[in-house]
């Protein structure tokens, strides 16, 4: 049983902490312990932990924290026994510690503030990996450093990639500061590319990829090398294939972060993009964190999950964070007596309880699905839809009686249909399996440091995107160019999901099946009965809230059209 904090606890304080959940709501009587953990958020999981133990409970510590006393400290220990000091104070060291029965912290404290009273507060783990993580300067090298480094053959020999600790290999080191400052700053790629007489690389944060860079080209082959090598991939594999496809795991500060590599032959050398694939600062849960949508959408979400079959499909560019839905969705459909399968390409979350399979290349598809539908599913998950053999084998599932979900590439959401048919599916067998189309995006947050305000959008704007005449004069925010400290010079922090979903009820199939609505029309009708918003509508309420700009609007939707 997985308690969800990021700590491991033995069986009797798993028991101790279940059974403070029951104590603490009356409801949860006759619910299974497994049951109880699923439903309970992290917060009340760590009021119990903090009841079991005796201790206050703080959900968030990252703003107690004083950074000079945190330096004082190993990070790598901290990390190892996810504690942190957060203050001192009349010889008084006020300490955060996840799991207040291991005994590291205590060992620690006592040897390096052998004079000073301890005083321990409870906290989530990824609060503890959070202040570790302020704290730690930036290990990115010079261009000096850069230059200095000698590529003479490193050891081949690296069986786990830590990217905090210190390297005898220049190119290891050069390596491990690239993937350590990106996880430090929450950047969900990193891009390679080399030139003529350059390699150069750069970090997608927040949706932008920023500033490259630059390194000596003499690195290049090294670099190349060592990132196969990390994969147990021999240097000979680049001249023998265009593409090569990978995964390593990066432990950083305690925890393991999935790096999923991906390379292919360019005319002057190769690019590589790194997938980091790092869930710990995320609150994949429905209705919370970065997937709080509006109660209507939430509730029609809710709806179309409780049909026993059909198909939920989750569509948008690459990046709109689709797979992240689509596993809070799988979280709130696990259940003890459901056989749960995901087909996946790779693997980015695993959810307890789920049985996760992971493509190694597209041939493996069809067999694999086969053998899904011999494995006695309830619920499927297809990483997605992208021809016609899948789409097949996805409305197959569901007609046969399956719960499915899975994710397709279109604009709108009222497209998913129209692809589906371009993939030569019948319109009917559409029609009587489709529970629900999605539509998502992931849109840019201004910092709320540094953003600036502003009377109105300009006229020349509001033409062009059709907006009513109310704007012109509506306060509205927009992001500092130079940004701040606060948003490390971006002018953003952080992105929220937006969504637009289109049920499809057994009155509207039924329309959409005798070809009597179009996809189009099927959406206006859908809007027209429920208020339900668009994409639209929900960047425009964001803007309104002064929670991000049109800058960042107009880069993830289509605003020249009124929904």
């Amino acid at each position: 049983m997985n308690l969800n904090l990021g700590v491991e606890f033995n069986d009797t304080i798993r028991s101790l902490i279940v059974e403070q959940l029951r104590e603490n709501n009356s409801q949860d009587e006759f619910l299974s312990d497994e049951a109880i953990v699923r439903k309970s958020s992290k917060v009340r999981i760590l009021g119990a932990v903090g009841k079991a133990s005796g201790l206050p409970a703080f959900p968030q510590v990252r703003d107690l924290a004083d950074s000079e006393l945190v330096g004082y400290c190993d990070p790598s220990a901290l990390s190892r026994g996810l504690f942190v000091p957060l203050r001192r104070s009349n010889e008084q060291i006020l300490l955060a510690v996840a799991n207040p029965w291991d005994y590291r912290a205590d060992d620690y404290c006592a040897t390096r503030f052998p004079d000073e009273e301890i005083l321990k507060v409870v906290t989530l783990a990824s609060e503890v990996s959070t202040v570790i993580e302020g704290t730690a300067a930036s290990s990115g090298p010079s261009r000096a450093d850069l230059e200095a480094l000698e590529v003479d053959e490193f050891s081949l020999e690296i069986p786990d990639f830590d990217v905090t600790r210190q390297y005898d290999e220049p190119i290891a080191q050069l390596v491990a500061s690239m993937v350590s400052d990106a996880i430090k700053l929450h950047a969900s790629d990193i891009h390679i590319k080399t030139e003529k007489t350059s390699i150069a690389y750069s970090y997608r944060i927040d949706g932008d990829l920023g500033s490259k860079v630059e390194m000596p080209v003499k690195l290049r082959d090294r670099i190349d090398a060592f990132l196969l090598n990390l994969m147990r991939l021999p240097p000979e594999e680049r001249n023998k294939r265009p593409g090569i496809s990978g995964r390593f795991t990066a432990t950083y500060y305690g925890r393991a972060v999935g790096v999923r590599y991906e390379r292919h032959r360019t005319y002057r050398g190769y690019h590589v993009t790194m997938r980091l694939l790092d869930k710990t600062h995320l609150e994949a849960r429905l209705g919370m964190g970065t997937l709080a949508f509006d109660e209507e959408t939430l509730f029609e979400l809710e709806k179309a999950m409780a049909v026993p079959t059909g198909i939920i499909v989750m569509s948008g560019p690459t990046g709109s964070g689709k797979s992240t839905t689509l596993n809070a969705m799988l979280r709130e459909l696990n259940r003890p007596e459901d056989n749960i399968l995901t087909l996946e390409n790779p693997v980015e979350d695993e959810i307890p309880g789920v049985t996760h399979c992971d493509l190694r290349d597209s041939s493996e598809f069809k067999p694999m699905i086969t053998s899904f539908m011999r494995s006695d599913p309830d619920i499927i998950l297809m990483g997605e839809v992208r021809d016609r053999e899948s789409a097949e084998l996805a409305i197959e599932a569901a007609i046969t009686g399956h719960k499915v979900l899975t994710t397709i590439h279109t604009p709108r959401a009222s497209q998913i249909i129209e692809r589906f048919e371009q993939l030569g599916m019948e319109r009917w067998k559409i029609a009587q399996t489709l529970k629900a189309a999605c539509a998502q995006r992931l849109v840019k947050l201004l910092c709320p440091a540094c953003r600036e305000k502003q009377t109105g959008l300009s006229e020349r704007e509001v033409r062009l995107f059709q907006l009513d005449p109310a704007w012109l004069q509506r306060t509205v925010y927009t992001h500092r160019k130079e940004g701040c400290p606060e948003c490390k010079g971006r002018g953003y922090a952080g992105r929220t999901a937006i969504l637009e979903i289109l049920p499809i009820s057994p009155r509207i199939g039924d329309a959409l099946a005798k070809g009597q609505i179009t996809p189009f029309e099927l959406e206006q009708a859908i809007r027209k009965e429920s208020n339900l918003p668009s994409l639209r509508d929900n960047g425009l309420k964001l803007l309104e809230a002064g929670r991000t700009d049109m800058d960042a609007l107009r880069k993830v939707l289509d605003l020249t059209y009124e929904s």
